[in-house]
C-alpha cells in the first residue's frame, strides 16, 4: 500500500509571530512547490495558527472555556484562523496541488480541552480522490467548557489514528528538538522527563514544543511514529531521506 503522509506545518514557520496575523507567504511558496514535487500515495496537511489566532484565543480567555452571551471569541478567533487557511490552501493550489480547507470548528468536539470526536469520512473520501484535506488548528465547541482551543498536535495525533496513517511530519522553526542547543536525535516516552526542553517565547495557549511532544508520545504510544524536522528539510521528509531532526518513537 502506497504512504499515507500527514505533515504538520508549524504555526511559526507560515507567519510571524511578532506581529499579529502576518502571514509568511515566502516560507508558504516554498512548502507548497516541495509538496507539490510529490507524486505518490496521498497527503492531509494540518497547520498551526500562529499569530493568526494564538493572540485573539487568549485575549478572550478561550483556554478557559466561555459562558452564554460571551461567545464573541469563537467567531473572532475562528475568523482569523480561517484567514490563514484560506491563505494556505491558495497557495497550494496555485502550485498545483488538490487542497481543499477543513475547519474543525465545523467538525470537532472536544470534553475539557480535549478533542473526543471529528467526524472524518470525508477526508477518507477526499485522499481516495487525491485530494489534499488542509485542517487547522481552531476553536472547537467542547461539551464541559463550551468552547476551547484544539490545537493542530492534537489534530495530528486524532487524525493520524483515524486515517491510518503511515508517516507523520512536524515542519517547523527548528531544527528539531532541542536539549541544550543540541538536536535530540530519538526521543521516546521513558527518556522524554529529562530533556531540558523550552517553549515558544511567542504567545502560544497550545504548550509549545512540550506540548507537541506529549502529544507525539500519545501518538508514539498507539504504534505511529513521527519526525520533528526544520521546514528547510520538508522535501528530504517527503522523499523519505534523512532530515536531520528528531524521530519520537514508542518505547
Amino acid at each position: 500500500m502506497s504512504d499515507r503522509i500527514l505533515l504538520k506545518l508549524g504555526g511559526s514557520v507560515i507567519t510571524d509571530k511578532k506581529t499579529d496575523c502576518s502571514i509568511n507567504h515566502d516560507q508558504l511558496s516554498f512548502v507548497a512547490s516541495a509538496i507539490s514535487q510529490v507524486r505518490s500515495g496521498s497527503m492531509i496537511i494540518i497547520h498551526g495558527a500562529g499569530s493568526c489566532g494564538h493572540p485573539e484565543a487568549k485575549q478572550f480567555h478561550l483556554d478557559e472555556g466561555v459562558v452564554a452571551d460571551q461567545t464573541g471569541g469563537i467567531f473572532i478567533t475562528h475568523r482569523a484562523v480561517s484567514r490563514l487557511n484560506d491563505a494556505v490552501v491558495e497557495t497550494l493550489r496555485e502550485k498545483g496541488v488538490a487542497a481543499v480547507g477543513i475547519h474543525p470548528l465545523h467538525a470537532a468536539v472536544a470534553d475539557n480541552g480535549r478533542l473526543v470526536a471529528f467526524e472524518h469520512r470525508h477526508l477518507e473520501r477526499m485522499l481516495m480522490l487525491r485530494m489534499v484535506p488542509v485542517i487547522h488548528g481552531d476553536v472547537v465547541m467542547d461539551l464541559s467548557r463550551g468552547a476551547c482551543i484544539v490545537s493542530g498536535d492534537q489534530l495530528v495525533r486524532y487524525l493520524a489514528v483515524a486515517l491510518n496513517i503511515n508517516r507523520v511530519g512536524l515542519a517547523t522553526d527548528v531544527p528539531g528538538v532541542l536539549d541544550g542547543g543540541v538536536v535530540v536525535p530519538e526521543i521516546t516516552r521513558s527518556m522524554a522527563p529529562s530533556l531540558q526542553i523550552g517553549n515558544s517565547k511567542h504567545t502560544d495557549v497550545t504548550g509549545g514544543m512540550r506540548g507537541k511532544i506529549n502529544e507525539l508520545l500519545g501518538l508514539a504510544s498507539a504504534g505511529i511514529g513521527s519526525d520533528i524536522f526544520d521546514v528547510s528539510r520538508i522535501g528530504d521528509f517527503l522523499a523519505g531521506t534523512d532530515h536531520g531532526g528528531t524521530k519520537i518513537k514508542g518505547d
